[in-house]
């Protein structure tokens, strides 16, 4: 693989369609890039995918859903990878809203996007979207400060933004469709790549913010950058625990 390649929609969740492409990472593997729309009420677009797919995105999205009918557009964080395609999808849908946190609506305003049509949302407020109420959540790690995440408890969904995400060596199904050795180094890979903080971090707080998470009792994990994970939810908090561990470990003999 040697440019993005966009895979399709499929159906990840009860009314929740992932919409898939594949980063190449020269000498690394392949890493998923996922937008997620919810079938809600008031439909949810979560992040709009890379802008080297805008055409094959735009093609997909319509595919499932009218771009007019989008109300809401959630932004984890302003990553390219996850505000690719929102100038065009704001063009097509005149109806949405973006929806990030302060700094987010900073972020896009830095980068000239367009902050009009901003709801503001900050960690443990709920967005109202109809036929029920999307919780804001602190993924338990993260690249960009404005990072926030959806927890759906109408289909027990968590949208983790970046965490959880793995460098892959091909495309899956699922993460339970992976080799659990392969799943555990690309996820660990990934994470210190993406959040070398972990290494720094008190493993006995980090592991108090997987039991935050674990507490909610999510079903389905739903990462920008990892296949939907069902049955190896717990395998996915104790892998991305022992990054801090082992960062730790380390820390601790140097």
């Amino acid at each position: 693989m040697e440019r993005p390649t966009l895979l399709g929609a499929h159906l990840v969740a009860p009314g929740t369609q992932s919409i898939t492409a594949y980063l190449p990472v020269p000498g690394m593997g392949i890493l998923p890039v996922n937008a997620f729309v919810i079938e809600a009420e008031q439909p949810v677009l979560v992040d709009t995918g890379l802008a080297a797919l805008e055409s094959e995105f735009m093609d997909c999205l319509g595919s499932i859903l009218d771009l007019e009918a989008i109300r809401w557009i959630w932004v984890t964080h302003t990553d390219p990878d996850h505000i690719g395609n929102l100038r065009a999808i704001l063009a097509k849908a005149p109806n949405a809203q973006v929806v990030t946190t302060f700094l987010g609506a900073g972020k896009m305003g830095l980068s000239q996007l367009p902050i009009s049509a901003v709801r503001l949302i900050e960690p443990g407020g709920y967005l109202d979207v109809g036929d029920r109420q999307l919780l804001a959540v602190i993924p338990p790690c993260f690249d960009a400060p404005e990072t926030i995440g959806i927890f759906d408890s109408s289909t027990q969904v968590l949208y983790s933004a970046d965490c959880f995400g793995a460098l892959m060596t091909q495309p899956a199904e699922s993460a339970e469709a992976i080799h659990p050795a392969e799943l555990k180094e690309g996820l660990i890979t990934w994470s210190r790549v993406d959040a070398p903080w972990l290494s720094l971090v008190d493993e006995v707080r980090f592991r108090a913010v997987i039991q935050s998470i674990d507490r909610l009792n999510p079903e389905t994990f739903l990462s920008s950058h990892l296949p939907v994970a069902r049955s190896r939810i717990n395998f996915l908090l104790e892998s991305l625990m022992s990054v801090c561990e082992t960062g730790e470990r380390t820390l601790s003999h140097t």
